[in-house]
C-alpha cells in the first residue's frame, strides 16, 4: 500500500502509540473486547521515520496476504527510539491493547521483550541469529508461539571483512564502529576478531552509543590512521545512517555497512540480505498468522541471496578504483 506521506503517517503512528499507552493505564472494561478487525501490535526498537520504508515493505507483504491497513486489519505501532528499557512496557502495552499478533523488529530486545510478555499471542520477527537469540529452538520447527525471519547478521560480518580486504588490499589497520548498546555487538566482534587473526589483518574497535558519540568514534579512527572502516550491524546505526555515511566522507575513510541503504545515501559498499524484501516476507507470514496457522508449524524464513552494492561515485571521491572482480560480482553499482 502506497505511503502518501511516510513522514507524517509515522508521526501519526507516533501520537497513537502514546495515546495507546494512556489508554492502557485504564481498567480492561474501560475498552471493552478485542475488536472484529485484526489488531496487529508492531514493536521497533528505534524511530519510525528511518524505518518508513521498512514499514511500507511490510505494509506489502501484508497486502500480498490479503490484508490491507485501514480496511481489514489495524496496526498499532510502537516505537522505543533506541532506548531498549522501554520495550518491556511496549511490549505489555500492547498485549492488553489486545492485539491479534505481535510484529518485532529492530534488534533482538525486542522479540524477547514480547516474549516475555506473552506466550499466547503470535510473535513473529527478524532477527540476526534465532537460535542464539534465544528465539526459537529449531529453525525448521520453530515450535512455542515465535517465528519469523533470520538475518544471519553476525556470520556476515566476517564475508564483509573479506569484502573490505579485497577493495583495500594493502590494509595495515581496519577499524570496526559498533553500537555500544547493542547486545548483539559482541557476537559480530567474535565473529570479526576470528577472521582477522585467520587472514592477518590487525582491527581496532570503536564504540559509539549515540549519535553524541559518533564524532568521537570517528576521530580516534582517524588517529588510529586507519586505512579503512567496517560499520557493524546494528538497528541504531541504520536509523542514523545518513549520519554516519556523511562521517565517513568527511573523514575519508572507505567503508563496508550491512545494508543497501546505507549505499543509496552516499556509503561505499554494502554486503546483506535484502532487508526491505524481509520485511515484506514478515508482512506475508503476519497475514498468514492472521487467518489461522500457528507460528509453531511455520519454519523460520532464512535468505538464500545476499547483495552486493557498491557506490562507485563515492569511491570516485575517495580516490578509489574498486577491483573489477568486485563489480563483476556487484548487484548494483551505482554510478
Amino acid at each position: 500500500m502506497p505511503l502518501l506521506n511516510p513522514g507524517a503517517c509515522m508521526r501519526r503512528r507516533e501520537f497513537l502509540g502514546v495515546l495507546g499507552g494512556a489508554v492502557a493505564a485504564w481498567p480492561v472494561g474501560a475498552w471493552g473486547q478485542q475488536p472484529a478487525t485484526p489488531v496487529i501490535g508492531f514493536l521497533n526498537t528505534a524511530s519510525p521515520i528511518p524505518f518508513s520504508n521498512f514499514v511500507a515493505a511490510f505494509q506489502r507483504g501484508l497486502k500480498e496476504a490479503g490484508y490491507v491497513e485501514g480496511q481489514n486489519v489495524a496496526i498499532e505501532y510502537r516505537w522505543a527510539e533506541s532506548q531498549l528499557e522501554r520495550l518491556p512496557a511496549l511490549a505489555n502495552d500492547l498485549v492488553r491493547w489486545p492485539v491479534s499478533v505481535i510484529v518485532t523488529s529492530g534488534a533482538k530486545e525486542s522479540a524477547l521483550a514480547a516474549k516475555a510478555a506473552t506466550s499466547s499471542i503470535p510473535i513473529l520477527f527478524i532477527a540476526g541469529d534465532a537460535i542464539k537469540d534465544g528465539l526459537v529452538a529449531t529453525l525448521n520447527r520453530p515450535g512455542g508461539n515465535l517465528t519469523g525471519v533470520n538475518l544471519f547478521t553476525n556470520v556476515l560480518s566476517a564475508k564483509r571483512l573479506e569484502i573490505l580486504r579485497e577493495l583495500i588490499p594493502n590494509a595495515g589497520l581496519i577499524a570496526v564502529l559498533a553500537d555500544r548498546n547493542s547486545r548483539e555487538a559482541d557476537a559480530q566482534l567474535r565473529e570479526l576478531q576470528v577472521a582477522a587473526r585467520i587472514i592477518g589483518q590487525q582491527i581496532f574497535v570503536a564504540l559509539a552509543g549515540g549519535e553524541a558519540e559518533f564524532e568521537n568514534a570517528f576521530n580516534s579512527i582517524s588517529q588510529k590512521k586507519a586505512a579503512a572502516l567496517l560499520v557493524a550491524g546494528s538497528p541504531f546505526f541504520t536509523s542514523r545512517r545518513d549520519a554516519i555515511v556523511a562521517l565517513a566522507a568527511r573523514y575519508a575513510v572507505p567503508a563496508i555497512y550491512e545494508w543497501r541503504e546505507f549505499t543509496e545515501v552516499g556509503g561505499l559498499i554494502s554486503y546483506g540480505t535484502n532487508l526491505p524484501d524481509s520485511y515484506r516476507q514478515l508482512g506475508f507470514y503476519t497475514g498468514r498468522i492472521i487467518k489461522g496457522e500457528r507460528p509453531a508449524d511455520l519454519p523460520v524464513l532464512q535468505p538464500t541471496r545476499f547483495e552486493l552494492a557498491v557506490n562507485n561515485k563515492t569511491a570516485r571521491a575517495l580516490g578509489l578504483t574498486v577491483p573489477p572482480s568486485l563489480l563483476a560480482r556487484a548487484d548494483e553499482v551505482i554510478e
